[in-house]
């Protein structure tokens, strides 16, 4: 199972994009278990967590986020702003399942 947590200003505005996520894995039959939460809970979060996903407004700490999880070997992206936006949950899961592969 794929754990992946994405974290936003509050946790909240990602909630629609973790459900989308979860119904586009389900489609292709990959297990996942995604979750929102706030980036101020960022290091507290990293126990049991295969991916790192930021939001648009928190992708400014994206290069201190990498610091925190490669060395956990938590790959760590930010969330492409246009499919965070329209909430494409089948893009941002093919977006994620690239970050693992290209740290493997």
């Amino acid at each position: 199972m794929i754990k992946i947590k994405l974290f936003c200003s509050a946790g909240m505005s990602t909630s629609i994009l973790v459900q989308r996520m979860r119904e586009a894995a389900k489609e292709k039959d990959i297990a996942v278990e995604v979750s929102a939460h706030s980036v101020r809970s960022l290091e507290k979060e990293l126990d049991d967590c295969d991916v790192v996903l930021l939001g648009p407004q928190v992708a400014y700490i994206l290069k201190d986020a990498k610091e925190m999880c490669e060395p956990l070997g938590i790959s760590v992206g930010d969330i492409p702003g246009l499919d965070y936006g329209i909430g494409d949950g089948k893009r941002v899961l093919q977006y994620t399942l690239s970050l693992i592969e290209k740290d493997e």
